[in-house]
Parts: structure tokens; sequence; C-alpha cells
């Protein structure tokens, strides 16, 4: 099991409904239709978990956006994939106390077989993603996966009532943040012998094929997103670098409370 497909069944896992998710790498077909929940969960469950855990054995794991949904459960999932193995887990959000309980959970689920290091990092600061790498004790720096999962919704606004300040966080997160982020590690990746080696999953959304009034803004950055991830993997097409793309639809997570300034009772319409 590829690193991209464990992300792909996070995605299912944390879905409330069934909906599309889409997949994109360069060694698969452009696009994996939509399959229905169960039809996945079958084809997943059949996966060889030793394959799996072989695959991660001893690889340094990069989740930006780790202290809740999707990102965090992403997290679980390596960890069961390669509970035994040396498997590292760099997880980064911008709440600390948050992610040092995410460690916690993991390492009281799976034992210490998996090493979780919790790091504050706001993608959205390019100060702090240049200093990202530098700043990891030297053991956890070689990383071979980075899952660029941060990103939020700002509002429901329709031009041109579209706060300035909403736009600009949404970018600077969903969109620079993320290729500033593939900007630190790809250097990592690249410089591995014959052709280098490693992962980039990117977190896209349906949104950004599929935009929706009042929407306007963050189905622009996803857009942004499935751009720069189709140009990388055309530039990376010649080495063993792999770049993937995960377009989850509707998932029930702290996104929508974001979307609505933390309002949970406005968010939790949402799933109705």
């Amino acid at each position: 099991m590829r690193p991209g497909h464990l992300l792909l069944r996070t995605a299912y896992r944390t879905a409330r409904h069934q909906s599309h998710i889409l997949s994109r790498n360069r060694f698969a077909a452009p696009i994996i239709p939509s399959l229905p929940l169960q039809a996945l969960k079958t084809n997943t469950g059949n996966m060889s978990t030793a394959a799996a855990a072989k695959r991660l054995a001893g690889k340094t794991v990069v989740i930006t956006g780790a202290s809740s949904g999707i990102g965090r459960s992403t997290a679980f999932e390596f960890a069961r994939a390669a509970p035994q193995h040396g498997l590292r887990l760099v997880l980064t959000a911008r709440r600390a106390d948050t992610l040092k309980q995410v460690a916690a959970d993991i390492a009281a689920e799976v034992g210490d077989g998996v090493a979780v290091l919790p790091v504050r990092l706001d993608v959205s600061k390019p100060d702090e993603v240049r200093g990202f790498v530098g700043s990891l004790p030297e053991e956890w720096r070689d990383i071979h996966v980075l899952v660029n999962n941060a990103g939020l919704v700002k509002g429901v606004a329709r031009a041109p009532e579209i706060a300035e300040a909403d736009t600009d966080v949404m970018f600077a997160t969903n969109v620079t943040g993320l290729i500033n982020m593939t900007q630190a590690v790809l250097p990592i990746l690249l410089a591995r012998p014959n052709g280098g080696a490693g992962d980039i999953i990117n977190v896209g959304s349906i949104a950004g094929r599929e935009p929706y009034p009042g929407g306007g803004i963050y189905c622009a950055t996803k857009a942004a997103v499935r751009s720069f991830t189709d140009s990388l993997r055309k530039e990376l097409i010649a080495t063993r670098v792999r770049v993937i793309e995960i377009d989850p639809g509707q998932v029930e997570t702290e996104f929508s409370v974001v979307r609505f300034y933390g309002d949970k009772a406005k968010a939790d319409k949402v799933y109705e």
C-alpha cells in the first residue's frame, strides 16, 4: 500500500456522506473515478498490511494540518499501517497543545513503535516554513513523504462582499503555504540517488473542479492546488518522486466551524 492509498482511505473513513474523491498520480490513469464507499473499503481492506509496513519502515512522514480532521486521521492511518517498523511522523499545525494530544493518542493506540514529533507551524507564514526543516532534530530531516493537508475556508460571502482578509488567509494557507512546504521538502527527496525518491501528497478538493456560489475564493485556491500539482508532476516525470493529489468531497470536520467563524450551530447544519 502506497502513502497515497493510505490518505485516500483516510478521506473515505472521515467522510460523513458518500462523496466524490479523486486521486491523481503519475503512475496511474489520470483520474480514478469515484467508487461506492463500501467497494473502496473492501478493496483497501484486501491490501496487504505487511506490504504497507515494509514500504514505511524507517521512513519519515510530514503531515501539515495534523491537529484535526483529515490530517489527524491521516496520521493515525500511517501509524496503524506500520506500528512496529521505525516510522517517524512529524505532525504540524498551529495548535501545539492539540498536536501533543494527537501524539499521545497515537502512542496510546499503537505503542512506542511509531515516533511522533509535534511541531507548531503556520504554513501561511513563509518565514516559519523556510525555517521548518532546519528546526527539526537532525535524525528527523530525512523526509520521505510530505502530506500537504493544511487548508481552510472563511465565510460564504459572494462578490463584491468578500472580505479582503478572508481572501488573503485562504490563499496564504491553501496555495502559498502548500507551495512553500513543497519547495522546502522537495530538495530532500531529489537528493536521493538514482533519480530521487519520495512522495508529495497534496490534499485538494472537489471544489477545485466544481465551484459553487459563496465559495469563489476557496474554490479558486483548490483549483490552484490542482494546477500546481499537475505542473509539478510533469516537472518531476523523469524522477522517482511521486506527486499525488487527493480531492475529497464533503467531510465532517472542523472545516465548517472555521468557515462560520466558530459558529458550530451553523457548521452542523451543513451536514444535516
